[in-house]
């Protein structure tokens, strides 16, 4: 079946239907440039279609049963962008929804989940360019079975269920180190300095985390930064998670004062590695593994081990090649529901001295 429905979007000039594990979506446009270029064929919107069905065996298990963003490119890059949580239309049949109470809106609201191909492929052609979700799941198990899974009604609903129970520690390195070219008022742009920085930034990072028995996973954001996911068991609310990271971020400030920032204005972190913490709240969502980001020639958040952190670039990684990546290396994050620290435990055991100085 996925070789039928790779040569079928091949041989689709530009509308047409696709029939997918016994569903049908309509595909228009294909042939519309979704990322320009400057020095090569822009990337269309077949291209992202096939890009997504060559990875869809590894990227669906990190977006099952997560609600989702959608960030929408319709015109393409450069063109308006929608960011989009429901849908104001009807929904093609094989496309998922969680019902759960949104706290902004006062009021239960229907959430997209990305949990089969069809949908995965459905994104691709609204033209969502990002693939962003949330760090905690619908389903309870293996390890949050005594979790409620009533998710309407109030914000106290949510508070005690699993959707308040992330899987992740999740930490961003951002740096706000400056390359020289950019406008007044834009944010730092990829250079080569910060990005060193920000890898050296991680290394210590990691140090003081193995100090703590925690595996963390590694993943370029696709833009500027590093991702670091610590995978841990749902039994700490998102909250405590929050903290936990933030106290994690100001031992590292601690540390390194000269190169690690938390502050929240721009101007006080210029110069620095920005640590933020505050993805670690209900309802904040990353791009997810393998999600190209809305930058030129598509380039991908990717997942990286460490021993090739400081051999890498962002910029290294498109949806043209992280197909063949893949198929050499596998899904380097296959595991990471299966290494689970137990927050608890970290908690209560001896403190450890890092030796995180000899990185930065």
């Amino acid at each position: 079946m996925p070789h039928k429905i790779t040569d079928d979007l091949m041989s689709i000039r530009n509308n047409g239907k696709l029939s997918i594990n016994g569903h049908e979506l309509e595909v228009s446009n294909l042939n519309k440039i979704l990322w320009p270029a400057t020095n090569k064929k822009g990337i269309t919107k077949r291209d992202y279609l096939l890009y997504l069905m060559s990875i869809a065996p590894v990227l669906l298990p990190h977006l099952r049963n997560r609600p989702i963003t959608l960030v929408r490119y319709p015109n393409g890059l450069g063109g308006q962008k929608f960011f989009q949580k429901h849908w104001d239309h009807a929904l093609p049949e094989f496309v998922e929804t969680v019902r759960y109470f949104s706290t902004s809106n006062d009021e239960d609201q229907d959430y997209l989940l990305c949990n089969n191909l069809a949908t995965l492929l459905w994104l691709g052609q609204v033209a969502d360019l990002e693939l962003h979700t949330v760090h905690s799941r619908i389903i309870t198990s293996p390890d949050a079975r005594g979790l409620s899974r009533k998710f309407t009604g109030s914000e106290k609903a949510i508070e005690s269920s699993v959707l308040n129970y992330p899987d992740f520690i999740v930490l961003d390195l951002d740096p706000y180190i400056y390359s020289g070219k950019e406008a007044k008022g834009e944010e730092p742009q990829l250079n080569l300095r910060a990005f060193k920085r920000t890898c050296r930034a991680a290394h210590s990072l990691k140090n003081i985390l193995d100090g703590l028995g925690m595996r963390a996973f590694i993943k370029t954001t696709g833009k500027t930064g590093l991702h670091i996911y610590i995978p841990i068991v749902r039994n700490v609310d998102y909250d405590d998670v929050r903290m936990f990271a933030e106290t994690l971020g100001r031992y590292l400030m601690q540390e390194h004062p000269t190169t690690i920032s938390m502050e929240w204005a721009t101007k006080k972190r210029t110069g620095k590695i920005f640590f933020d913490h505050n993805m670690n709240a209900r309802g904040k969502t990353l791009a997810s593994i393998y999600s190209p980001r809305a930058v030129e020639n598509a380039v991908v958040s990717t997942p990286i081990s460490w021993d090739e952190i400081d051999s890498i670039y962002p910029t290294n990684f498109t949806i043209k090649n992280i197909p063949e990546r893949i198929a050499k290396f596998g899904d380097l994050w296959a595991d990471i529901l299966l290494s689970k620290t137990d927050l608890h435990a970290v908690l209560s055991a001896e403190p450890k001295r890092s030796n995180s100085s000899r990185w930065i």
